[in-house]
């Protein structure tokens, strides 16, 4: 069950988080939840510690000097929040993949409300369902009790979900997704990619559990999505083979997100809400 209690941890976070993101900046940034906007105001030196991805190359092309490019917020950006819902994300031991994703998706959605913007929120797993935007506080208690009543069933179809979602895409806007990720990296890679050129944050969240596979001994295994069962006795060589694929696994998508400009995080469950979103958003 999802409640809207650690909500009052963000009103907190709000002054927080916009105290540290002014003094990065010159002038005030107009809202903690949107991304880099699409308006260039001016230029500055690069200095070090900026964003490389700032860097306007065609200045350097002509001068040889890195300038990194400032921009105006768009007020008009819409917020779209985008949490998956199908069977793995059933999995955790008091709070669930799931229950801590909605908290991310909704903690999102308040941050958004709270500067008047609009926020877009869809569930996806075998079928991408979505709600119109809106602002205010209706619309945020509709995310919740659709998140709370929904069923966690089916396989993620992350790349059709995100073929279709593109199309809902208007113009410029901030894409947050939050999902375990546990699914073939390639389908991940075309599923970003076809979201074209927006502001998006990518977060992967994780039970510890099978972040860390702590167990020895014989186990009966059940694929929440497939219901396959597998025998196997986890022993100390079989947990650092299933910590290096899914390192690996981890590391591609942090690389795909890399390379197309995306923001990437990845929490586990244990982690305090306050602190996931500071570390997702500072």
């Amino acid at each position: 069950m999802i409640t809207t209690e650690f909500l009052s941890q963000l009103d907190r976070f709000n002054l927080v988080v916009k105290k540290r993101v002014t003094s990065s900046y010159t002038g005030e940034r107009r809202s903690v939840m949107h991304g880099r906007g699409i308006t260039i105001k001016d230029h500055r030196i690069y200095a070090p510690g900026d964003d490389f991805r700032a860097i306007d190359w065609r200045i350097f092309a002509r001068t040889d000097d890195l300038y990194i490019k400032r921009y105006e917020e768009d007020k008009s950006l819409t917020t779209h929040i985008i949490v998956d819902h199908s069977a793995s994300m059933n999995f955790g031991k008091g709070i669930t993949k799931f229950d801590y994703a909605a908290m991310l998706g909704v903690g999102s959605a308040y941050l958004t409300m709270k500067e008047n913007e609009k926020f877009q929120f869809s569930t996806f797993s075998e079928e991408l369902e979505t709600f119109r935007p809106k602002r205010g506080m209706g619309h945020l208690a509709s995310m919740v009790d659709h998140l709370n009543n929904i069923k966690l069933t089916g396989v993620s179809r992350f790349k059709d979900a995100m073929s279709r979602y593109k199309k809902m895409i208007g113009s410029r806007a901030l894409v947050v997704i939050i999902s375990d990720f546990l699914f073939d990296i390639e389908d991940i890679e075309q599923g970003l990619i076809m979201l074209g050129d927006q502001d998006m944050k990518i977060i992967q969240v994780l039970d510890p559990v099978e972040r860390e596979l702590a167990f020895q001994g014989d186990f009966r295994l059940k694929d929440s999505e497939t219901k396959n069962m597998l025998r196997t006795y986890i022993n100390p060589r079989l947990r650092v083979g299933y910590k290096e694929r899914l390192e690996n696994h981890i590391s591609n998508i942090a690389k795909i997100c890399d390379e197309l400009g995306l923001d990437f995080h990845i929490v586990t469950t244990d982690k305090p809400i306050f602190d996931a979103f500071y570390d997702i958003l500072k």
